[in-house]
């Protein structure tokens, strides 16, 4: 719900929202991208370091609930927002000073290391938590699915200029190069999140402190996982992003050993996914708020089509894995990343309406569960698709080792779209949070 006495936020205040999603996506990208690619090429580091470190990163932000309950009992969310942020700029900064150390392969770049990504972690947690339940609390109803998909897709859009423009500067590589570009990156985010979320927040919502839940943290959990729909809905985000997830690591590989892709069509393959995501996320968004806006469990049907959706993509791919480079498959991407951005902003929506429609300050804690759900499902999503892959050849399966991961992923999504169905049209709570 919209609190009362505080009109819905306006377009400007959800895209400079929308600006903070982009310097989270920003700030990742250095961690999770840039400096992965640089330990494991340029320092000649074990592939498992950057790895074991993003799965720290996520582990991390099972804090979530933690920090979206605080938020609730404060009086303002930003400056949850800015402290988030504080924090990811320091841990991306210490991650960057780490790298000599661990080049030379000192213990204290790997506490340094540790530490740097546990800071990224609790940053990227605190300030998404706090600001997707910004959004959940200003937001109209109506205005959801469009103000899913805006910040979605300008946390991508962040995603993608930074490391365009890293790209450029990093070039020749040199560790002071490095540092300059990275510390940029990073002091460049946050200041950019500063400047686009002050003055967002009405200074009204300090009256709303009253209302704040004085419950602790347990009392507060247990009587949210009492909710049947949000124990449902908790296991829809786990099953869906696991789905999703599971493909990062194998798409490129799957495409180079099948079908005979270079490294760079295999590349240019994930750009035409990230189309097909940006368009899906686009059509869900506008849809969404243009033609759900008086319908019950609206933004539910889409949720279910972009479900169902990615599932008979899946397929297409477990078909192309058998009959190979005779099949369309970057027709075939395109499909699924195309449906994979439908239910990703219908369920974001979901998720906002579904933690404001709890009651007032509620929604953080909320969305810190669903959080803290997806970072789970993200950090063993890729991990177990790469290892299914493996497992399945190591049994002497060729081609069909990716068939067999891809029938996995499409069943994840067929069960959540299960899921999502079974969650109760007539619960007034549901109701509310599907318009």
């Amino acid at each position: 719900m919209v609190s009362a006495g505080v009109p819905g936020l306006g377009w400007g205040g959800i895209v400079r929202l929308g600006l903070v999603q982009s310097a989270i996506g920003a700030s990742v990208m250095l961690s999770t991208s840039l400096l992965n690619r640089i330990m494991t090429v340029e320092l000649a580091l074990p592939l498992a370091l950057p790895a074991g470190l993003v799965a720290w990163h996520y582990g991390v932000q099972l804090a979530r609930p933690l920090w979206g309950h605080g938020s609730d009992r404060g009086a303002r969310r930003t400056p949850w927002i800015i402290g988030g942020m504080a924090t990811l700029m320091l841990g991306s900064l210490l991650a960057v000073d780490s790298l000599g150390m661990l080049a030379a392969g000192a213990p204290l770049g790997y506490l340094m290391a540790i530490t740097a990504y546990a800071l990224i972690g609790a940053g990227v947690g605190a300030a998404g938590t706090s600001l997707l339940a910004l959004l959940a609390t200003l937001v109209a109803p109506e205005r959801r699915a469009a103000a899913a998909a805006t910040s979605r897709i300008m946390m991508i859009a962040g995603i993608v200029v930074t490391a365009a423009i890293a790209s450029k500067l990093v070039d020749p590589f040199s560790p002071f190069r490095l540092a300059m570009v990275s510390g940029g990156i990073a002091v460049g985010a946050f200041l950019l999140a500063w400047g686009a979320v002050r003055g967002v927040e009405p200074r009204g919502r300090a009256v709303l402190a009253e209302e704040a839940p004085t419950q602790s943290f347990g009392a507060a959990l247990a009587e949210m996982l009492a909710e049947r729909d949000a124990r449902h809905f908790t296991g829809f985000v786990f099953l869906s992003m696991l789905a999703y997830s599971m493909q990062d690591l194998i798409l490129e590989p799957f495409a180079g050993l099948v079908f005979g892709f270079t490294p760079g069509q295999s590349t240019g393959l994930s750009g035409v996914q990230h189309s097909g995501v940006l368009v899906g996320m686009l059509l869900a968004g506008i849809g969404g708020s243009a033609f759900g806006g008086g319908a019950p469990a609206a933004l539910r049907r889409w949720i279910v089509g972009g479900c169902m959706g990615s599932a008979l993509a899946l397929v297409g791919l477990g078909i192309a894995a058998r009959i190979g480079p005779a099949w369309p498959l970057a027709a075939n991407v395109w499909l699924q990343g195309f449906a994979n951005g439908v239910f990703a902003v219908a369920a974001i929506g979901a998720m906002m309406g579904l933690a404001s429609s709890a009651g007032p300050a509620r929604e953080g804690l909320r969305l810190g569960v669903w959080g803290a759900a997806q970072a789970i499902a993200f950090g063993l999503g890729g991990l177990s698709g790469a290892l299914g892959v493996d497992l399945l050849r190591a049994m002497g399966a060729g081609a069909e080792s990716f068939a067999g991961v891809f029938a996995v992923e499409a069943g994840l999504f067929l069960l959540a779209a299960l899921l999502a169905t079974g969650m109760r049209a007539g619960s007034p709570k549901l109701r509310e949070a599907m318009l």
